[in-house]
């Protein structure tokens, strides 16, 4: 799943090596997929984007867009993007697939549900890209403390930190993946009600927010992931599902995962009480 730190890792590789080639074909729905949602009428996109040059690639919360010509392309969610080398085969699978004169080939592929917009001036911005574009990343000069508080104070005082840090595109691209080690470097629950947070807490947790989130994306997105090479990210995840049971890096007690809102946490009970 692309959350923030695979974004800001995924445009990088981009720029490197799309930036400045000319699409030269275009394939989309090649493999069908339910959940592969497209913006207007995906058999345009080939006519808007053959013979158009690529661009500058920028991320925005969880989503990596990708300039070419007048259409950007906005990919999101459990989208696999793959950049395949002149002559290297082609992923089976895919739902978008640009290549290039030299017989490179940019695939992207999706898991359980993504987006692939074809950006087009004019028409309405999907709602969840328009929210990424205005809030400032985690890491960024503009999400200060007083950024923080607002964020916090907007929200009804039962809302559990889980709730708060990854629902409602209140942090686009901060979901459920980076979620357990910004709660365990802050020494937080997950089910912590925001009304029970002191100001030293919740300072915390805005720092932990920073570092992690920038640790994650400076080593190229978490081990869990992919990177545009297929190569895993090199930030070593410590609160996931296979880390349950064994001992806590910090103080060594028994990590323990459940069920909460619709995912799991993965909580040290002794580093993170409730």
């Amino acid at each position: 799943m692309i959350e923030l730190p695979e974004a800001a890792n995924l445009a990088r590789q981009l720029r490197q090596v799309a930036a400045g080639r000319v699409v030269d074909d275009v394939a989309v729905g090649h493999t069908p997929h339910r959940f592969a949602w497209f913006q207007g009428d995906p058999n345009a996109y080939p006519g808007r984007w053959r013979g158009r040059p690529i661009g500058a690639a920028t991320h925005h919360g969880g989503f990596v867009v990708l300039e070419i010509g007048e259409a950007p392309l906005a990919v999101a969610e459990g989208v696999a993007l793959r950049w395949c080398p002149p002559g290297s085969p082609r992923p089976a699978r895919h739902q978008l697939l640009l290549t290039f004169g030299d017989g490179a080939a940019l695939a992207a592929a999706v898991g359980l549900y993504g987006f692939l917009l074809a950006v087009v001036e004019g028409e309405a911005e999907n709602p969840y890209l328009a929210r990424a574009r205005e809030a400032p990343a985690p890491w960024s000069a503009a999400f200060d403390e007083s950024y923080w508080t607002a964020l916090v104070r907007g929200v009804p005082p039962k809302t559990p930190l889980k709730a708060l840090l990854a629902s409602e595109q209140r942090i686009p691209g901060f979901g459920n993946g980076v979620l357990q080690d910004v709660l365990f470097e802050a020494r937080l629950h997950p089910r912590r009600r925001v009304a029970s947070l002191n100001d030293g807490e919740s300072e915390r947790l805005w720092l932990a927010l920073r570092t992690v989130l920038t640790d994650m994306a400076r080593h190229g997105g978490r081990v869990t992931e992919r990177d545009l090479f297929g190569e895993p990210g090199g930030y070593a995840t410590r609160m996931t599902k296979r880390a349950a049971g064994g001992p806590c890096p910090r103080c060594g007690a028994s990590i323990v995962a459940e069920s909460f809102l619709g995912g799991t946490v993965v909580v040290c009970p002794a580093c993170q009480p409730r």
